[in-house]
């Protein structure tokens, strides 16, 4: 046992809270000493040796509890202390020596006590909320010598302590831990027993957080060998076994009729035909077996089981086709990632590959079409334009972003793919699953090299990909290198502008402050290229003298451009005193194409025009200017002044006639109409500054010219022409087809540049805190079962690709339980509508236990050892079993139904079929395939959209009520939609469509009287009920007919008894197109079962 403290050279003793601390182990010497003071509790204490050590038998004794506290916080100190020890009697010496000595040994159980019994205690339950970042009530445990210092423990004396207080149960709630279950009575005893023992720490002890929770947990042991026999047996025995051992009886299989519509809905999310109704029954009279058997096989090999279950997949894979957030703009090359998930499902690919193409297909596979549409998994949640394009890395909002995209991408692929709640580990080690910190950042480094964009994924051959490519490479050096030599130019410039830019800063900030605002104006339609010609033009109507016109830049902080947006970079300005402008009756009066054209910001362009008489003035824009990677023409006014009795003029253009070569739709900002409202930038300068902003303007262009040497402007020329050669061959390359997925090149956006195949440096951030980083984190991800590799690369100049490669195989490895597991649960729930863990996207300890883990390992080793892992084999194997064709209810069971409902009234234990109702998309398919509407055969290829939008350029308006619901583009099946993030379809939210900003393991069904009123008063119900009984009206001719065919088609049977005469009597007084309303919207037609 080391000394309890120690004697620096002064011979005064300091422990390492600069104080006499006698139980600390060692002493701080760099901290300055201070005088020792006998504590207050010494006063008048004088204890012979024998009676101490009688007290010592007696451990409730009053003088043992001082003689504790004597000893344990100072009696070493008296020991040392010369002046002290001096002062002291004789007898008192032999008194310490025995202290010390009967002591010292429980100095080292205490020790040992805190160290195995107390630390992790406080550790695991206290450290989350007390620590150096977040001090609870200003206590942190990080050094436990506070818990002392602040007076929660009194030494020796747990009875008189207040943390003790704290966490001991009164009136059956302890007050600590505050959000969490009480400390468990072992926990409590544990510590009352140290702080008795004197409270004892380790020398320079500092508490940690708990590394990581233990791996001993069922979702992370091995899976076992696949058992041999048909699947659909040892399903029906495990169930059957578990029923008879909680004493459930199970319900008989349900009729042919109801069976048919189940596995119809349930494989291809569409209802089954009368004619297909008809042939299962009679088939099943002579065979019922081999009919089922028949009717699974072609459910599975038609192409809407596809659709059916690719939906499932998009449910967890986050899909939507804008971006969210703030603007939500669109993603119109989405969809090639939906086509991909319905075609993988259709072809039944192997799911081990269906896995690996989500994470690095475009890698995996060589860059095919098909490995580059898979990774749109990657890309297909929620993204932040603004924060990305506007706000850019360079600035700590935009570093969030990316780290929140990243997060996002780390989050949905072990959240799908393992059902593991990765995200739990951004600030601290998982709290419950065996995820380190450490690992969560691993993980981030995989996809530090990638961001979301359009890229090409078809649409050109391979010599065509290799041009493309050498080109964009040649574009981005020579770009590169005209920016450093711009960028070395403009340092030499500023140095000799020096004295003249402050006051030039000064002049232009005032300037740009305008009354009223200058938004209004004129704004053409967007080009993707700068040199596509593009005008604006004003009519007066009838010929008038101009003196002089004047054209005013707008002002728009888009992309922090501000003043002087979209001002034409190379313009000229024609007249006309005729009714139509044309080459040949026109006058140049200003020509600027020939060079670009200083950007006047806030300042007006005076042209002057001499009284000439005009009627149409026209600016043509030959260069435009860039708004965010594309280009537009913008004016805010266009003045036309009149000279009236020598003043300055009377602007005739108010109010006049404005055409263009094309313009963006009206809206409150941006209208033609604008450009001569009189709304408009006017200069916030007296006489005196403007003229004083206008020499200095010409000084600093003369500097400009100055250093422009004869060589620079050469290599800018240079350069110059190359790039628009450049263009120009690439502009005769087919641009090819793009799918929205994650890319390393891509144009640039504004302030959201392509990494072109570098990663970013991640770190370990404490807290998650971005501006605490760490120690650089390389690719790798958690060790979650034994043998898994946690460490993808070890150099930091690794390749992206080879890191997600890394983590595709790590996620699809034959040893790794989590992921067949994963998807077993879900191919359960898709099949029976209910999962085996309630959880499906976590399996840790915060989830769900499995109803039945043997079952649902006999389903993951089945898929896992498959030599073609196919899901389809899986989903027929389960709808052919006894317990997929159980009744949901059935006559004559009641009794037994009671007695099942009140042992396993969830069902967990599938005594019954789980009833259930249409999905959103089902309903809506359902409604158009009854009405004779749904264009089935329509399948693949970008979304429709039952939507109009309003304000696409910047946040647009998806508005529903705009939609024609009789446009037979929209008639398709809903996996088809174009689906927005922040405004949901009206009617399929209402019926609990999934949340495309999250990933949606398991769906809500709700019942509300909103659902009602959406089903019945939608303007797609109203129309489709018309289009309804329009069939009707085509294929029967009496009114029991077309109840009976109505019916049929809706509900997949004939009216009951009870239902037909209700249903004649409404179709007798209200209509056919009445009835077909009732019966789109009756629970026969919205539950299965």
């Amino acid at each position: 046992m080391p000394a309890l403290s120690c004697v620096v050279p002064d011979e005064t003793l300091v422990g390492n809270n600069g104080g006499p601390v006698g139980w600390r182990q060692t002493a701080d010497p760099k901290k300055p000493p201070r005088e020792w003071k006998p504590p207050k509790f010494c006063e008048g204490i004088h204890v012979s040796t024998e009676r101490f050590c009688a007290a010592q038998a007696e451990p409730g004794n009053e003088a043992s509890r001082h003689a504790r506290r004597l000893l344990l916080q100072w009696g070493t100190a008296l020991l040392l202390l010369p002046a002290q020890r001096d002062a002291m009697r004789p007898t008192s010496m032999p008194l310490l020596a025995c202290l010390f000595a009967i002591f010292a040994g429980q100095v080292a159980v205490a020790d040992e006590t805190f160290l195995d019994s107390v630390a992790p205690v406080l550790a695991r339950r206290c450290l989350s909320c007390h620590n150096d970042q977040k001090s609870g009530g200003g206590l942190s445990m990080v050094d436990p010598q506070q818990l002392i210092d602040d007076g929660y423990i009194e030494v020796a004396d747990a009875g008189s302590s207040h943390i003790v207080e704290l966490i001991s149960p009164s009136n059956g709630r302890a007050e600590m831990p505050k959000d969490s279950d009480p400390l468990s009575a072992e926990e409590i005893t544990a510590i009352r027993s140290w702080i008795d023992a004197g409270a004892v720490l380790p020398a320079n002890f500092q508490l940690q957080p708990p590394k990581i929770a233990d791996r001993q947990w069922w979702s992370l042991e091995p899976i076992g060998s696949d058992a041999e026999g048909e699947l659909r047996s040892i399903v029906d025995e495990r169930l059957d076994a578990k029923l008879a051992q909680q004493g459930l009886t199970a319900l008989p299989p349900a009729d042919p009729v109801t069976l048919i519509r189940r596995v119809t809905y349930d494989l291809s999310g569409l209802p089954p035909t009368p004619q297909q109704v008809d042939a299962f029954v009679t088939q099943s009279r002579d065979d019922p077996e081999q009919a089922w058997r028949d009717l699974v096989d072609r459910l599975l090999a038609a192409p809407e089981f596809g659709e059916k279950w690719g939906q499932h997949w998009l449910d967890i894979a986050r899909y939507a086709e804008t971006h969210g957030y703030d603007k939500d703009q669109p993603r119109n090359n989405a969809w090639p990632y939906r086509d991909y998930v319905i075609n993988s499902f259709n072809s039944d690919k192997p799911f081990g590959q269906f896995a690996r193409e989500q994470i690095a297909g475009d890698v995996l596979a060589d860059e095919t079409s098909e490995g580059i549409v898979a990774t749109g998994f990657l890309s297909a949640g929620p993204w932040d334009l603004i924060a990305h394009v506007e706000v850019g890395e360079g600035k700590l909002d935009g570093r969030i972003a990316k780290h929140l995209d990243r997060d996002e991408m780390a989050t949905a692929v072990f959240n799908v793919f393992q059902s593991t709640t990765i995200q739990c580990a951004q600030c601290h080690n998982h709290k419950f699953d065996p995820i380190e910190s450490e690992d969560y950042y691993r993980v981030h480094a995989v996809f530090a090299g990638v961001d979301r964009a359009n890229r090409v994924y078809a649409g050109l051959s391979a010599e065509q990909q290799r041009q493309k490519h050498a080109l964009q490479q040649e574009r981005d050096a020579i770009t590169r290198q005209r920016d450093e030599a711009k960028k070395t130019f403009e340092q030499k410039v500023e140095r000799r502008a020096a004295a003249i830019d402050p006051r030039l800063d000064a002049l232009r900030q005032k300037a740009n402050q305008s009354t009223p605002p200058p938004q209004h104006g004129f704004h053409s339609q967007i080009a993707a290229r700068a040199d596509v010609v593009k005008w604006v033009e004003v009519d007066l109507g009838t010929p008038q003298p101009i003196d002089r016109i004047e054209l005013i830049a707008c002002f728009d902080d888009f992309n922090n451009i501000g003043a002087g947006f979209g001002f034409p970079v190379r313009f000229k300005v024609d007249v006309t005193a005729d009714a139509t402008l044309t080459d040949q009756n026109s006058v140049t009066i200003f020509d600027r194409t020939a060079d670009d054209f200083t950007n006047p910001e806030a300042t007006p362009v005076n042209i002057d025009v001499g009284g000439q008489v005009v009627r149409i003035v026209r600016v043509t824009a030959t260069k435009l200017a860039e708004r965010r990677n594309d280009f537009i023409l913008a004016l805010g006014e266009l003045r036309l002044l009149s000279p009236v009795d020598g003043t300055d003029g009377t602007d005739v253009a108010v109010g006049a006639e404005v055409n263009a070569s094309d313009a963006i739709p009206p809206n409150a900002r941006w209208s033609p109409r604008f450009l001569v409202d009189q709304r408009y930038h006017r200069l916030s300068l007296n006489q005196a500054e403007a003229k004083q902003w206008k020499q200095l303007r010409e000084q600093r262009r003369a500097i400009v010219a100055a250093a422009t040497t004869p060589e620079y402007q050469r290599q800018i020329e240079q350069w110059t022409k190359r790039l628009a050669e450049i263009e120009q061959e690439l502009s005769v390359i087919p641009p090819g087809q793009f799918v929205y997925a994650v890319a390393t090149e891509f144009p640039k956006q504004g302030k959201f540049l392509p990494t072109k195949g570098s990663v970013r440096a991640i770190h370990f951030l404490n807290r998650g805190d971005l501006q605490a980083p760490g120690a650089r984190m390389l690719p790798g991800a958690p060790e979650l079962w034994p043998g898994g590799p946690s460490r993808f690369v070890d150099r930091e100049d690794y390749d992206e690709a080879e890191a997600r490669v890394a983590l595709a195989r790590y996620v699809t490895r034959r040893d790794n339980p989590l992921i067949w597991r994963s998807i077993a649960n879900r191919i359960w729930q898709w099949t029976f509508g209910k999962p085996l863990v309630g959880t499906p996207n976590d399996f840790g300890r915060m989830g769900m236990l499995p109803t039945h883990p043997e079952l649902l390992d006999q389903l993951a080793a089945r898929l896992r050892d498959d030599p073609e892992q196919s899901i389809k084999s899986i989903v027929r194997e389960l709808v052919c079993t006894n317990a997929y064709r159980r009744a949901s209810f059935a006559d004559g069971f009641e009794d037994i139904t009671r007695t099942n409902l009140t042992i396993d009234a969830s069902n967990d234990g599938l005594w019954r079929f789980n009833r259930r109702r249409l999905t959103a998309e089902e309903f809506r398919d359902s409604v158009l395939a009854v009405s004779g509407t749904l264009r089935t055969g329509d399948r693949g290829g970008p979304s429709f959209q039952d939507f109009v939008i309003e304000r696409p350029q910047h946040s647009p308006h998806y508005e529903y009520d705009l939609h024609d619901p009789n446009d037979p583009a929209s008639h398709r099946r809903t996996i088809y939609r174009f689906v927005v993030r922040s405004q949901p379809q009206p009617m399929l939210t209402t019926l609990d469509c999934a949340d495309p900003s999250i990933s949606i393991a398991r769906r809500d069904e709700s019942t509300t009287a909103l659902q009602a009123l959406a089903q019945w008063n939608n303007r797609l119900i109203e129309a489709m009920s018309k289009r309804f009984a329009d069939r009707l009206s085509a294929e029967t001719t009496a009114d029991d007919e077309a109840i009976r065919l109505a019916c049929r088609l809706a509900w997949g049977r004939d009216a009951n008894e009870t239902e037909r005469g209700p249903l004649t009597e409404l179709l007798t007084e209200h209509g056919l197109e009445t009835l077909c309303r009732v019966v789109l919207n009756a629970s026969a037609m919205m539950y299965l079962d």
